[in-house]
């Protein structure tokens, strides 16, 4: 069993290809072992969370997830614990797993009730698991209601019910994280599920935990992976300014300067050789004072064919004109913000971004969700849905790496296992933050990095940054920018 942190590197699978490994792995070994082992590994992380609890209650549904639940409530029994089991389904329809564990916890001893108790010092949501997906209704809709108002530990076994473990989709409006003050924690397992990473899943899920029950997934593709921490490349004694490459900002339309500002120094504090800001706006001032080290040039007089390029933030609708030439002449490319509204409007600069693709430049597509619901001409809610599928399919109808931000943002690129970032928290939402994380990965590209590892590494240090902000003091993308 482990922890999964930010640095966790893992496989992800679906609902579909964790059924398959499940239905594999469960025919090699002889009948009941999975639900045994996961039945202790749920046990076993109940006793650590709360190794003095007089009570725990454990709500178990009518699948194989309350067979979990009820083969924990034997192992706790057996050692020493107090279960106290409410169960919702039909005997005769159990799963034959589920019930040889409810006989198991019968013989045990396991207390078996109508309703839940009035209090309990851990609480065990074994209820849906991987069928989660459906909302609960009348008697569970109650009991995760009482759950999760609570003051006890909410512990889910696989995945939280009410969640869709494959897009992060939660049915439950009261598992929201303003609603409660309860600790939440999941075992996930056999597999980790990409739901739990994206979406409301962080939120819904809280501290995370695996079990592959001594399994392996086989030859089965992963949905989704976690990239786990970026290592940090060494700079050799011999190397120079030129070496990291030069990253030109081409943004900030009249009254939007700050947002290529931002990603400029953001660019430059990630490492970047030399940074150029070419403003849209003619007025602005030739010189940054408080960031010397910014060179401002016009966008016309940069040789893109040898720099890395950030275009879009805060370009307004002036950034459509410098949109052409930004496609056809840059070497490496970051488009971001108003870039991203422009292409969406205008088919002609969807067939540069096209032919970009078919030359092999690397391009790196950063939007939010509203953006990327511009570029695939559908809703927003539609995006949020899946955000998986869509991210994937923004890469693959350009060409492109696509940068899906939000909670658990997604890199995908064509032909590669999408990543899901699992840094970053609720600080990053306020304005300027998205162009400093353009400006990292601007960085990255300009060393020399392939797009999604570029992308990967960028994403991951910009939510660590955050992750790790000193308590009390307010996170702005200046001060981000510039750490």
């Amino acid at each position: 069993m482990q922890r999964i942190t930010a640095a966790t590197a893992a496989p992800l699978f679906d609902i579909a290809a964790s059924r398959r490994i499940e239905q594999a792995v469960a025919a090699a070994l002889p009948p009941h072992t999975l639900m045994q082992r996961a039945g202790l590994a749920v046990a076993r992380l109940a006793m650590a969370t709360v190794p003095h609890a007089r009570t725990i209650w454990i709500a178990c549904g009518p699948g194989n997830n309350g067979g979990d639940g009820l083969e924990a409530a034997a192992q706790l029994q057996h050692r020493g614990f107090a279960p106290v089991v409410t169960r919702i389904g039909n005997d005769a329809r159990l799963p034959p797993d589920a019930a040889a564990s409810l006989q198991r916890a019968r013989d045990a001893g396991v207390q078996f009730v109508d309703a839940p108790p009035a209090h309990a010092d851990l609480v065990i949501d074994a209820l849906l698991g991987l069928g989660g997906a459906r909302s609960p209704e009348g008697p569970m809709a109650d009991w995760l209601r009482r759950m999760h108002a609570g003051p006890a530990p909410v512990f889910s076994v696989d995945t939280p019910s009410g969640l869709n473990a494959d897009t992060g989709v939660l049915a439950l409006d009261f598992l929201a994280p303003a609603a409660v003050g309860v600790r939440r924690l999941c075992l996930s397992l056999l597999t980790l599920k990409p739901g739990l990473f994206t979406g409301q899943g962080r939120d819904a899920a809280g501290e995370l935990w695996f079990d592959d029950l001594d399994a392996m997934p086989g030859t089965e593709r992963p949905t989704a992976r976690l990239p786990g921490e970026p290592q940090a490349l060494p700079r050799p004694h011999t190397s120079h300014k030129g070496s990291y490459g030069d990253v030109a900002v081409i943004g900030g339309a009249p009254g939007m300067a700050g947002a290529a500002l931002l990603a400029a120094t953001a660019a430059l504090h990630a490492g970047a050789g030399r940074v150029y800001v070419a403003p849209l706006d003619a007025a602005l001032a030739p010189l940054d004072t408080s960031r010397p080290e910014l060179m401002f040039r016009r966008p016309d007089a940069l040789d893109l064919a040898d720099m890395t390029v950030v275009c879009g933030c805060g370009g307004g609708t002036a950034v459509r004109d410098a949109l052409p030439r930004v496609l056809q002449e840059a070497q490496a490319l970051v488009l971001d913000a108003d870039a991203l509204n422009a292409i969406a409007a205008d088919a002609a600069l969807q067939g540069l971004l096209a032919a970009r693709a078919r030359s092999h430049r690397p391009t790196v597509l950063t939007p939010h969700p509203l953006e990327a619901a511009r570029l695939l001409a559908i809703k927003t809610t539609e995006v949020q849905a899946d955000r998986l599928r869509a991210a994937q399919q923004l890469a693959e109808r350009f060409g492109t790496t696509v940068v899906l931000k939000g909670s658990g943002t997604i890199v995908a690129a064509a032909g590669e296992v999408p990543a899901i970032n699992p840094t970053g928290n609720a600080r990053l939402a306020t304005a300027g933050t998205g162009d400093v994380l353009a400006g990292m990965i601007g960085a990255a590209l300009a060393a020399g990095r392939p797009p999604t590892a570029a992308s990967c590494e960028a994403v991951w240090r910009h939510g660590n940054l955050a992750d790790h902000w000193p308590a009390g003091v307010p996170l702005t993308a200046g001060a981000l920018a510039r750490t």
